[in-house]
């Protein structure tokens, strides 16, 4: 793993990616650097007009890539529902479950999950689940599924996953990274109970601190200039780019040999750094915690994942 970088990706002619998030920031590198290497990548983006600019992008800077926009918002369960049973590919090789929002003021999805939990964990579940019969059916498929070092903070609350009771943004968003976790332990788990009837692993990983729009979003919706001014700041002093920071997430979705529920970010103190197993709070780890969690989200999303039933 040592020095690994983009150009150690394998060839990826005739593969199917989905990246969510992917109009900017980690997410464009990602579709970028897989389009590179031969991938068919769709774009799953909230916003249709900045798929289609992050298309435009990508072609100039990989001509002749097989880049796609494709509107997906994780906050709304139809919309999870729309762009899953449209998706027109028989194989998907690469789930990239990216998207995520960060420290945000209190709010509710669409469907009135709050809003940290609902698009970082729900929404991804949801998705998932839709397409698991088609990453099932693609040997060699990954589902990566990005977290962050920030999960420290947080374990789940089962009694409040909604954050009812008292909401912080940074402990909201620090649960919801944990319940990323979370979900890939216990999709790697039931995977690994059938036996190997199928060649799918889940696998998670996480970018460090990388210089993206994700730490200004939440000052800009509640107006605090000079918070969101201070945080560009600190961002562009400490934070390493979005090229490097999507390395862990390329190395997890791409590297041969990579385990089944690992978890890999910067080597340096979780910050920066190349690609490296990393450190991970112990109750991701928990089943029992796990599968409380997979059966709330089953029944709060209506997506049950039936192939994996024991």
């Amino acid at each position: 793993m040592t020095g690994w970088n983009t150009g150690d990706i394998p060839a990826l002619s005739g593969r199917v990616a989905v990246v969510t998030g992917a109009n900017g920031g980690l997410g464009l590198v990602i579709s970028r650097e897989l389009a590179r290497k031969g991938a068919t990548v769709v774009l799953a983006c909230r916003s249709e007009a900045r798929g289609r600019a992050a298309v435009e992008r990508l072609l100039g800077e990989v001509p002749g890539a097989a880049v796609e926009p494709a509107r997906l918002d994780l906050g709304d369960l139809a919309s999870v529902r729309e762009f899953a049973h449209g998706l027109p590919y028989e194989r998907i090789d690469l789930l990239v479950n990216n998207a995520g929002v960060m420290a945000m003021p209190h709010g509710t999805t669409a469907d009135g999950f709050e809003t940290q939990f609902g698009v970082n964990h729900l929404g991804h579940f949801a998705l998932t689940g839709l397409l698991l019969p088609t990453l099932l059916a693609t040997p060699g498929a990954r589902v990566v599924t990005v977290s962050s070092f920030m999960h420290l903070l947080a374990n789940v609350d089962a009694r409040d996953l909604n954050s009812v009771r008292r909401y912080g943004r940074w402990t909201a968003y620090a649960r919801s990274k944990s319940a990323n976790l979370l979900f890939t332990h216990e999709l790697s788990r039931r995977l690994a109970a059938r036996d190997g009837a199928w060649d799918v692993r889940a696998v998670a990983a996480h970018p460090g601190y990388a210089d993206t729009d994700l730490s200004v979003v939440g000052p800009r919706a509640e107006g605090r200039h000079l918070v969101e001014r201070l945080a560009r700041l600190r961002s562009r002093v400490l934070a390493q780019s979005p090229e490097a920071g999507a390395l862990p997430i390329l190395y997890a979705a791409t590297a041969p040999g990579v385990p089944s529920d690992s978890f890999t970010g910067p080597s340096f103190a979780m910050w920066r750094g190349v690609p490296a197993p990393s450190r991970r709070a112990p109750w991701t780890r928990d089943d029992t915690t796990a599968e409380r969690l997979w059966a709330a989200s089953e029944r709060l999303t209506g997506v049950t994942y039936e192939a994996l039933r024991a």
